[in-house]
């Protein structure tokens, strides 16, 4: 590039994205003078869905602000609970973040997921076509323009990711209402009625159960209950009461 020098300050949360010699307050920067501020800062490795506000010498401007020489460009991260307007808050995530999706499904949070690798194009078109926030660990991934929006998981823990999607987004948590295997809601069921769904054992053993709407799965407090009963009472504990 040969054009104006700019000088760059990002916030602590964003370092992590940038080379190290643009970690320092107010890094030099030579642009093309023609390119937008969205264009510098994502050439830079930082999506533009982790980003707030935009701050030249102080004032807010657009992500379509062109850069003009001298000037100090502060990066703010997004600010959190970030509110997501314009529909229901509900989330897609990709292939690599299946235990969250089913830890979301668990606290009742809409969250659809695909087992296999559908293609960046393909999860780019859903987000946008649903209306859905598309969480990834892919930088490239949530630099599509045809997203509808985005959040980057910033852990591969899946403790600290749920953690991370609850406090960024502040979703209504609503446990036990969705099913965790294909997302479709969850009714109560008669034990007549889904007698033939259940080992000998079960059948003599619990008498309380939901069945999913959509793929008829059949859920009871098993085995594993108390593990995810506490992992919605973490949630419940740190993020809010639940839904009514």
């Amino acid at each position: 590039m040969n054009g104006p020098q700019i000088h760059l300050t990002f916030a602590p949360g964003l370092q992590l994205f940038v080379a190290a010699e643009r970690r320092r307050p107010r890094a030099p920067f030579v642009t093309d003078g023609v390119s937008t501020l969205g264009h510098v800062v994502e050439s830079l490795g930082v999506p533009l869905t982790e980003v707030g506000r935009l701050l030249v010498d102080g004032r807010p401007v657009p992500v379509s602000h062109v850069p003009a020489a001298d000037e100090h460009v502060e990066v703010e991260a997004v600010e959190r609970p970030q509110e997501v307007p314009g529909a229901p808050l509900r989330f897609l995530l990709d292939v690599h973040l299946g235990t969250l999706a089913r830890r979301l499904r668990l606290l009742g949070v809409d969250a659809a997921y695909e087992s296999e690798d559908i293609g960046d194009p393909a999860l780019a078109a859903l987000s946008a076509a649903e209306q859905r926030v598309l969480l990834s660990r892919d930088r490239g991934l949530l630099r599509r323009r045809e997203i509808w929006a985005g959040g980057y998981v910033y852990s591969d823990r899946p403790d600290d990711q749920l953690k991370d999607v609850l406090s960024r987004f502040g979703p209504p948590l609503a446990p036990w209402t969705r099913c965790t295997a294909c997302n479709g809601p969850l009714q109560d069921a008669d034990k007549d009625a889904v007698r033939e769904h259940l080992e000998h054992g079960t059948r003599r053993t619990y008498d309380v159960f939901a069945q999913c709407v959509a793929c008829g799965r059949v859920y009871w407090r098993g085995a594993h209950h108390a593990r995810l009963q506490a992992i919605v009472d973490g949630a419940i504990r740190e993020f809010g009461t639940a839904a009514a």
